[in-house]
């Protein structure tokens, strides 16, 4: 008998309620499927691919570009050397400091490190055009790439054509990882830049701190040598009368991922590279027709992706999705916990988001109720520091001023990494 390697992945599906009313009326339901890496994908490692591409403007004196430098020579010192490395900064203008290149010579890359001093204004697109340049070097299927883009300005205009190099990116499929640092700075246009790529795993974060730098850095680290499983794509092949409504990334960061039709009952979604910690966890909402009591399909789920390390391109991994409808009202009340959380989680989320952009158009009422429902959620799950933010801009606007930058900031970004927060704690314990 000929031994089947084990798979990477694991593919889990879990619903909200197992067991619904066998009603006349169609009803929603919460889909959680988790992509969990397993067995010899544990084993695996890919070189890595990054490229810093670094605000050295006027506004980054002091603590900030001292800070900068340190972060940036410290994920040197964690590097392998067969990972490359490249290193770009701009301000007005832009300079490949470092080109990319093995990170053999880790002293030699540290000194010019040492060299990062700030001046002159922001463009940032010029520096995201050099460190697509030097990304595209030595990309590969069997490297894991990255842009890791930090600002803490205004760019000037320019924004157009970040946008656009953004998209480029996402054509090669590159991530860009966006950070701004501060408060000074626009991040409707860092979300842009950084959604534009968020089907290859690119997204957007708030530093509050400059001491704060180095951790973000080394999470990016963490994530790319944790990488181990590459091009991943969730298919789910509905029956039917089931219709997808909403489709949530819910780790490693919450994100409304939307879906890509393939057909009147199939639809896909990009995953990118899955890490070997955190995994994914897609949230789905699903209206479901009304049908007589008993056991019943509502999907098959299929996860596709390869590992270039081992040479593997396509593997698959499938389970299907059932459901009980019932008679026992009981029964039919019963919820699992873990799914309902993530719901809560992507709820609280989403409600911000429509609370800063009633703001942004200036419905300051609509924005204020959004606010207290999202605090709301977020005191139902543990979370009350950021509860208390949004109510105290909810106040805010209530009193007929704006939101505040760093209140903004920080809805938006915390409460996209609530679900993150959870897993690193059970990774904890």
């Amino acid at each position: 008998m000929v031994e089947m390697p084990e798979k990477a992945l694991k593919l889990q599906c879990t619903l909200a309620k197992e067991k619904v009313l066998s009603t006349q009326s169609t009803q929603l339901s919460y889909l959680l499927v988790e992509v969990i890496p397993v067995g010899a994908g544990e084993a695996e490692r890919m070189p890595l691919n990054i490229s810093f591409v670094l605000d050295r403007s006027g506004s980054m004196a002091g603590e900030k570009v001292a800070n900068l430098r340190e972060a940036v020579k410290l994920v040197i010192d964690q590097l392998e050397p067969d990972d490359i490395i490249s290193i770009v900064i701009f301000d007005d203008r832009a300079e490949v400091l470092v080109p990319s290149q093995p990170a053999s010579d880790k002293e030699g890359l540290k000194r010019l490190v040492d060299k990062i001093t700030d001046r002159g204004g922001t463009e940032m697109s010029k520096g995201m055009r050099l460190g697509l340049n030097e990304l595209r070097k030595n990309m590969g299927r069997d490297r894991v790439s990255r842009m890791v883009l930090l600002t803490d300005g205004q760019t000037f205009g320019d924004e157009d054509e970040c946008i656009r190099l953004a998209k480029e990116c996402q054509e090669f499929g590159l991530p860009i990882v966006a950070f701004g640092l501060g408060e000074d700075w626009n991040e409707e246009l860092l979300d842009e830049v950084a959604g534009a790529t968020s089907s290859s795993g690119g997204f957007s974060e708030f530093i509050q701190e400059p001491s704060q730098i180095l951790m973000h850095f080394q999470d990016v680290l963490r994530s790319m040598k944790g990488t181990v499983a590459k091009n991943a794509y969730l298919t789910l092949r509905l029956v039917q009368g089931v219709s997808p409504r909403q489709v949530w990334r819910v780790l490693p960061l919450i994100s409304n991922l939307g879906y890509q039709p393939l057909s009147d009952r199939d639809v896909q979604v990009p995953l990118g590279d899955i890490e070997r910690d955190v995994g994914q966890a897609i949230l789905v909402e699903l209206l479901i027709p009304p049908r007589p009591a008993g056991r019943y399909r509502l999907a098959q789920a299929e996860v596709s992706y390869d590992i270039p390390s081992r040479n593997i391109s396509g593997e698959k991994v499938r389970t299907d999705v059932i459901i009980e409808y019932t008679t026992d009202e009981a029964a039919a009340k019963q919820v699992n916990a873990k799914v309902m959380n993530f719901v809560e989680k992507a709820t609280a989320f989403r409600l911000q988001t429509q609370a800063l952009a009633a703001a942004k158009s200036g419905d300051y009422e609509r924005a204020t109720r959004l606010l207290r429902q999202s605090a709301t959620r977020l005191l139902s799950i543990g979370e009350k520091e950021l509860a208390t933010v949004a109510l105290e801009e909810a106040k805010r606007l209530e009193q007929g001023e704006g939101m505040s930058s760093v209140g903004t900031k920080r809805l938006r970004y915390e409460t996209q990494r609530l679900t993150r927060r959870l897993s690193e704690q059970q990774g904890q314990e």
